[in-house]
């Protein structure tokens, strides 16, 4: 069986030239980049061009990135880093209900601490609506956090007016875009973004490398101290391995986004949704029609439960998932799409699909064969419960 991943939200295949790259670090290339003898001058030297990489990534300076081990440290350091280096009366976070958990549950503990948390509700369409958003503003907010791509229904949130109005309040600005690179583009300048987060295993990169875009002259206290490794800001010796791996991963990133490589996984998309749309009933899409990345759908497929769709087109060789890798242990239903006004049964039945540069039209075409009648089993085990859709 030719098994067809479709989870790349959750983590993607690390690219040949990535693995080829890092090899040699994991062996007779061995060294510590804050050595000062030869094999430490070589190291360093790969940390640095890895970070060269990801700065053109950004659109940043070299000196603007700060490598970490994931997604959620970089999300963690710009929230609490931010947060506990904040002066005077700002002393308030702005956030919004549709954030990775990465971000809300920092925000959570931040507000236990004594700093006060505004959750911006989202429109229907799983966008914030900037109007509200501003209404949260005031004299008392250090940060505002808000994703560039969702992880679960992949809809763009409308960056650069959120980060006009955050930057007219004298407040600093985080995106989280951990879901972006390789689909779109990391503008960093255009966002107003005071801080930016990536992770290099959901752009084709190795598992536990990551970074933090911190513009010049952000005041963040490090949450790791020791050493005075990445500017003060993060202590602890280089993942050197996964840091080449990191670079490679965003040169290949950068490059995508002129080569038409998101472009052709949104072609796939847009067939894959055709093709679940029109094959089976009772189906709808999770999020807005227009203003996603290319490639991820969330589909509601109503009167099954999501779990057991996901467990049986896993048997028939297809890796879905029901919302975010990171919440899988949660049993209750997706809060990004309880916060899109979902019934909870209807977001226990909805399955996320991400597409990727590795699928093709065939793969699609057999997702698309092999889910009709997967979920008028699952609805016909289900019983009466199904409810006929307007």
């Amino acid at each position: 069986m030719n098994r067809i991943y479709a989870d790349h939200a959750a983590t993607t295949r690390p690219a040949p030239e990535v693995v080829a790259a890092m090899q040699p670090w994991l062996g007779e290339s061995f060294g510590n980049a804050s050595s000062v003898h030869t094999r430490g001058e070589a190291a360093r030297e790969a940390v640095e061009g890895a970070r060269l990489e990801v700065a053109r990534l950004f659109g940043a300076q070299t000196e603007e990135v700060v490598f970490t081990a994931s997604g959620s440290e970089s999300n963690n350091l710009a929230l609490q880093g931010v947060m506990r280096a904040a002066t005077g009366e700002r002393r308030r976070i702005v956030t919004t209900a549709i954030e990775h958990a990465s971000v809300l549950a920092t925000a959570r503990a931040l507000e236990a601490e004594g700093f006060a948390l505004t959750v911006v509700p989202v429109r229907p369409n799983g966008a914030v609506d900037p109007a509200e958003l501003a209404e949260s503003l005031g004299d008392d907010v250090a940060l505002v956090s808000v994703m560039a791509v969702n992880n679960e229904t992949g809809v763009l949130q409308p960056l650069e007016e959120i980060g006009t109005l955050v930057h007219t309040s004298g407040a600093k600005f985080h995106v989280d875009a951990v879901q972006a690179p390789g689909r779109i583009a990391l503008a960093v300048d255009g966002w107003q973004a005071d801080l930016v987060s990536l992770a290099a295993h959901k752009f084709h990169g190795p598992l536990g490398a990551a970074a933090l875009f911190v513009r010049r002259r952000t005041r963040v206290v490090p949450l790791v101290h020791g050493g005075h490794h990445e500017r003060g800001l993060r202590a602890g010796t280089e993942n050197v391995a996964a840091i080449v791996g990191l670079g490679v991963a965003a040169a290949r990133a950068h490059a995508a986004l002129g080569a038409g490589v998101p472009e052709r996984v949104g072609t796939l998309g847009e067939r894959l949704l055709a093709r679940v749309l029109s094959g089976v009933p009772n189906t709808r899409l999770n999020g807005d029609l227009n203003q996603r990345a290319g490639g991820t759908l969330n589909v509601c497929f109503q009167g099954v439960d999501g779990e057991a769709l996901l467990h049986e087109l896993d048997r028939e060789g297809i890796a879905v998932s029901t919302g975010s890798a990171c919440s899988s242990g949660d049993p209750g239903p997706s809060h990004v799409l309880i916060a899109m006004g979902l019934r909870p049964e209807d977001a226990h039945a909805s399955v996320r699909f991400s597409l990727g540069e590795d699928n093709t039209e065939e793969e699609v075409d057999r997702i698309g064969e092999v889910l009709p009648p997967v979920v008028e089993r699952l609805r016909a085990l289900a019983g009466p419960r199904l409810e006929k859709t307007a």
